[in-house]
């Protein structure tokens, strides 16, 4: 299984997209379509934690007044459920292997397995 969750109004997300071979890839915007509670538990075992995968400078955090640090995993998975913008993007699943966000570390990771040749 291999799907590349990004947000379509993201001009960050776009720019790695270009450097990467995502044919066979399923290419999901995340406002039109979030993330299933399949995949999102998936990535959560491979990365230990759902604060792994939640979108720390989402503006909805400040909106909302959510304390990260005083949430259980459980609601961490619900918030990242119930809204888009607090995954962490992009968000590659490739086959055993996760990775999410936009470091210099996690797009080289995405460009060794999957970058343009």
């Amino acid at each position: 299984m291999k799907k590349f969750y990004y947000l379509s109004t993201c001009d960050t997300c776009k720019r790695i997209m270009k450097e990467l071979d995502l044919s066979s890839f399923e290419i999901i915007d995340i406002k039109t379509q979030n993330i299933s509670k399949g995949d999102l538990e998936q990535a959560r075992k491979t990365v230990n934690s759902y604060l792994d995968l939640f979108n720390k400078r989402a503006r909805k955090i400040k909106e909302l007044n959510i304390e990260l640090s005083s949430k259980t995993e459980k609601e961490l998975e619900q918030l990242i459920l119930g809204e888009y913008s607090f995954l962490k993007r992009p968000l590659m699943i490739s086959d055993s292997t996760i990775i999410a966000g936009n470091s210099k570390e996690s797009i080289a990771q995405m460009k060794t397995l999957h970058g343009n040749s």
